[in-house]
C-alpha cells in the first residue's frame, strides 16, 4: 500500500533536533572564524577577552607582515596552485575525454587503476615522493612540490562523468565540419563542462593553497617556502607566541581563499550535482 503524499511528505520534513544539530555545527564552524577576525583586529590585551567597545587597529597585520617575508611567499603559492592546476586540468581533460569516448583493450581496467588514487592518503607516499624528487634534483624547488599531484583522479572521474553526458551526435556534426579530436575536444566538451572546471579548481586551489606536509618536509629556504610553511614562524618557541599577530597572519592567508568561495559558491555547488555518476 503506498502512502499517502502528506505522509511522504512527513517523512522528509526535517524535525526539529535536525535544525537543532545544523545550527550547532554551524555555530561551531564559525566561532573559531569570528575569534580569529576579533583578536586580529585588536590590541593584543583583548585576545582573551570581548569589550564592545575595544578600539579596533590594523598594527597586527602590520606586524605580521613585516616578520616574515610575506610577499614571497605569497608569489610561491600562487605560482604553486596555478602551476599544479594548470596541469591537473590539461592531462585530467585528456584523460577524461579518452576514458569517455574512445573504446581500447583494457580501458575499464585502467579507470579503476585511476580511481584506486582517491583511496590513497597522499601522506602515505610522503617517503617514495622525497626519494623521487632528491634523484631528480628537485628538492627545494616548486616544480618538487607540485610534481606529485599533477594527475589528479578525481579531476578525471569528474569530467569523464561530465563527459560521458554530452551527446555522441555533438561529435559526429563537428568531425562533418572537418574538426580534429583535439578541436572536437577544446569546442564542444570543454565549453560544455566549465562548471566541473570551476568546481575542481575551487577544490585544487584550496587543497593546495592549506598543504603543509609536504611542502615542508620538501622545502629548505625561502625561495620555495609556501604560506602555510612560512606561517610558522610566528610559533617558534624563540618569538614566543602573540595569537595577534599570529591571527593576523592567517586570516591574510586564508581570505583569498574565503574571498574565491564566496564569489564562485553556486557553480561550486551545481557542479557537483550536475557529476552525477553515469
Amino acid at each position: 500500500m503506498k502512502a499517502a503524499p502528506s505522509q511522504r511528505l512527513a517523512y522528509n520534513a526535517p524535525t526539529k533536533l535536525d535544525t537543532l544539530a545544523a545550527w550547532l555545527l554551524a555555530l561551531a564552524w564559525v566561532l573559531p572564524l569570528i575569534y580569529t577576525v576579533w583578536t586580529a583586529f585588536h590590541a593584543p590585551e583583548y585576545a582573551a577577552r570581548f569589550v564592545w567597545n575595544a578600539p579596533l587597529t590594523l598594527d597586527n597585520f602590520t606586524r605580521a607582515w613585516e616578520a616574515a617575508p610575506f610577499a614571497r611567499y605569497f608569489l610561491n603559492t600562487t605560482l604553486l596552485v596555478v602551476m599544479i592546476l594548470a596541469a591537473q586540468l590539461v592531462l585530467s581533460t585528456m584523460a577524461a575525454y579518452a576514458f569517455a569516448r574512445y573504446e581500447f583493450r583494457g580501458r575499464d581496467i585502467v579507470f579503476s587503476l585511476v580511481l584506486v588514487q582517491l583511496t590513497v592518503m597522499p601522506d602515505l607516499l610522503l617517503v617514495e615522493n622525497y626519494r623521487t624528487m632528491a634523484s631528480l634534483g628537485l628538492i627545494d624547488s616548486l616544480f618538487a612540490i607540485g610534481l606529485p599531484y599533477f594527475a589528479s583522479a578525481l579531476a578525471i572521474f569528474l569530467l569523464r562523468q561530465t563527459f560521458m553526458g554530452i551527446p555522441k551526435e555533438l561529435d559526429e556534426a563537428a568531425r562533418m565540419e572537418g574538426a580534429s579530436a583535439l578541436q572536437i575536444l577544446w569546442r564542444v566538451y570543454v565549453p560544455l563542462a566549465k562548471p566541473i572546471y570551476v568546481a575542481f579548481g575551487l577544490v585544487s586551489v584550496s587543497y593546495h593553497w592549506n598543504n603543509f606536509l609536504w611542502p615542508l618536509i620538501v622545502t629548505n629556504s625561502v625561495k620555495a617556502r609556501p604560506l602555510t610553511v612560512g606561517l610558522q614562524v610566528f610559533s617558534s618557541v624563540d618569538q614566543g607566541i602573540d595569537w595577534s599577530i599570529i591571527t593576523a597572519a592567517t586570516l591574510m592567508t586564508s581570505a583569498p581563499l574565503l574571498i574565491a568561495f564566496l564569489l564562485f559558491q553556486r557553480q561550486f555547488v551545481q557542479s557537483f550535482m550536475r557529476a552525477g555518476i553515469k
